[in-house]
Formats: C-alpha cells, sequence, structure tokens
C-alpha cells in the first residue's frame, strides 16, 4: 500500500470511513483508495457531494490530522482540527498584542519584502533559460524584475523612515501604512505579472491575472493551487500555536483565515506559481468544464504536481529542507517574534 501523507478527496459521491487503521474512500459502492493514518498528515475535500463518517472525523481528531474544505476555485471552505492542536494562551496572547504595537509593523514589511524578493527570483529562475534561445523574451523580462526591485528599495525607504526619531516605528501600528504598503506591493506585483504574461507561450491566451471568477486555465490553475497552499500554511499556523483568522496586513472579517492570507504571501511564487508556469509551458492541458470550471481530472492533477512541489528541498538557515518543513518553520519563527523571543522576522526567500 502507498504512502499517501495528503488525501485528496473531489469526487462527487465520496463517502470517506475508517477501516481498520485506514482512511476507506468510496465512491457509489467502489473503492477508490485506502490511506494509512499512521502516514496521513492532511484530508483535503475539494470537491462537493462528499460526506465523512463520524469514525473517520473521530480517528483524524486523535491522530491530529486536519480536515480542510475548499470549494471548487480552491478557497477556503472551513477546517475541522483535533482540540489537542488548540494554540497556547502565551501566544494567541501575543499575537493580538502584537496588533497595536511595532511588531504588526515589522511583520508587514517582512512579508511584503518576502513576497517582492520572490518575484524578482522566480522572474530570473524563468527567464534564465530564455537567454539564447528568446533574447528579447529574456532583456524583457529581466527589466520587469529589475523595476519589481525598484519597489523593493521603497520598501526599503519607508523601513528607513519609520526607524527616525520623528516616526518610529515604535509609535506606530500597520494601520498607519497599510495604505502605502499595498500600493507599493501591488505596483510591484503589477509588474510581476506582466512579465510572467511574456514567459508563457502564446498559445495559453492568458488575459493577464484574475483573482474572483476567472474563467481562463491559467488563472483557474493559479487559484486552485493557492487554495491547496493555503490549507498547508493554515495546518503549519495553527501548529504553531497562532490563530489563523488574526491578521496583520489582512483586516479581520468573519470567516476569513486573515493570517493565513498574510503568511502565504512569501510562499505563493515559489510553490504554486513556479509549479503553473511548468505545467502550462509543458504543454499540458487545464481542461475547464461549460461553466469555466477545472474538470475533476485537472483539480487532481494539479493538487498532486502542488503538493509534489511542497516536497521539493530549499535551503533555509543554511541546511536544506523540503519547503512544507520551511513553512512550517516560519510559522514558528513568527509565533517566537510575536511573543518577543525573536527581535524580527525574517521573510523566506528562495533561491533561483
Amino acid at each position: 500500500m502507498p504512502i499517501i501523507q495528503h488525501l485528496i478527496v473531489d469526487e462527487f459521491g465520496s463517502f470517506i470511513a475508517k477501516k481498520s487503521e485506514r482512511l476507506s474512500v468510496t465512491c457509489q459502492g467502489e473503492k477508490r483508495i485506502e490511506a494509512p493514518i499512521m502516514h496521513l498528515e492532511t484530508v483535503l475535500v475539494t470537491g462537493r457531494g462528499v460526506s465523512l463518517s463520524s469514525d473517520a472525523v473521530s480517528a483524524c481528531a486523535e491522530a491530529g490530522i486536519p480536515i480542510h474544505f475548499l470549494d471548487h476555485r480552491g478557497h477556503p471552505v472551513g477546517s475541522f482540527y483535533s482540540a489537542g492542536l488548540a494554540a497556547t494562551v502565551q501566544t494567541r496572547r501575543a499575537q493580538l498584542q502584537a496588533r497595536d504595537d511595532e511588531r504588526s509593523v515589522i511583520y508587514a514589511l517582512a512579508i511584503a519584502e518576502g513576497k517582492l524578493r520572490n518575484q524578482v527570483n522566480l522572474l530570473k529562475y524563468m527567464s534564465k533559460y530564455r537567454k539564447e534561445k528568446q533574447p528579447d523574451v529574456f532583456e524583457a523580462v529581466r527589466l520587469l524584475a529589475d523595476e519589481v526591485m525598484d519597489h523593493i528599495a521603497e520598501l526599503d525607504r519607508l523601513r528607513n523612515q519609520l526607524r527616525s526619531p520623528v516616526d518610529s516605528a515604535a509609535n506606530r501600528t500597520v494601520d498607519d501604512i497599510r495604505g502605502t504598503l499595498l500600493s507599493i506591493e501591488g505596483r510591484g506585483s503589477q509588474k510581476y505579472w506582466q512579465a510572467i504574461g511574456k514567459l508563457l507561450m502564446a498559445e495559453v491566451g492568458w488575459p493577464g491575472r484574475r483573482t474572483q471568477g476567472a474563467t481562463d486555465p491559467f488563472n483557474s490553475a493559479l487559484n486552485y493551487g493557492y487554495g491547496i497552499l493555503y490549507s498547508q500554511v493554515e495546518r503549519a499556523l495553527v501548529l504553531a500555536g497562532l490563530d489563523p483568522y488574526a491578521g496583520f496586513v489582512h483586516t479581520d472579517r468573519p470567516g476569513k483565515v486573515a493570517l493565513v492570507y498574510d503568511a502565504v504571501e512569501e510562499f505563493r511564487q515559489t510553490v504554486v506559481d513556479r509549479t503553473v508556469m511548468a505545467v502550462f509551458n509543458r504543454g499540458t492541458e487545464i481542461e475547464l468544464d461549460e461553466r469555466g470550471r477545472m474538470t475533476e481530472a485537472s483539480r487532481r492533477d494539479l493538487a498532486a504536481k502542488v503538493l509534489a512541489r511542497l516536497e521539493a528541498v530549499e535551503k533555509y538557515d543554511d541546511k536544506r529542507h523540503p519547503l512544507r518543513a520551511v513553512i512550517q518553520m516560519q510559522a514558528r519563527r513568527l509565533a517566537a517574534f510575536l511573543r518577543r523571543e525573536r527581535p524580527t522576522y525574517e521573510p523566506f526567500v528562495a533561491s533561483w
């Protein structure tokens, strides 16, 4: 029996039950897959009409395995966690207090910088293979990458301004810089997506970045891939003792995992964007149904590729770790920073 760490269930009419020490997935009486509980890390329910037995839910709770529910676009709908994964009071109290002091500013600047630097590094990685065959594309993408770097310089100037006695970060919260920060980040991301468009094959026919209501294959794949990543980041935050709903840059709203949306920013490019770019540039077809939604087969295939990417190793603190482990270590780094056990928060920046 193969080792399954992430069980993905997306077929309408599927039923997840506990069978001995395994989770068994059937559909219309036919066995689809069995996954030993001892190896499982997450269960992802990404389709409608999927049901679970109480024994299966209890088994996951006892083993500390979260169950995440995503809609057809990959957006988080809800998650089920064991009570044993509840955050420590100390960490959650520190997280809530940090929202109203300089820690919120330091973290907000860090994740914005991490996002922009990872955008630059991915553009450099993707363009280096075009230098000989497509020099015009190479030059255009490198120019746009340099423009993203200009926005990182803007962040540095904002950070230095906040270090001045008059404008000290100690007297500021994220609310004071959110508008400026989002402007810098947004303008940098605009250049990034322009460059991504140049790196895509013309046959893709990409209309530009779309988040809500995307009906083209590339944006649909990005959005669905982000949904898979959200579930992994949320799990890491909960295991680190943090409240996934109490964010800093992303504001609080009922049902919105604001801290997940903050923490995911430094991983989107390395985990999802790179994976989806590879899928399309290799000519793999992402199929959409008549409503412009990814088919079950395409969702299943893309999820497998994103999860495989999470097992790829990256350099982190002078050692090499799977990206999945890096996400967890960054969540613990954030928790330690919020508890004032670390002087600052350093974003993860992937190599290229």
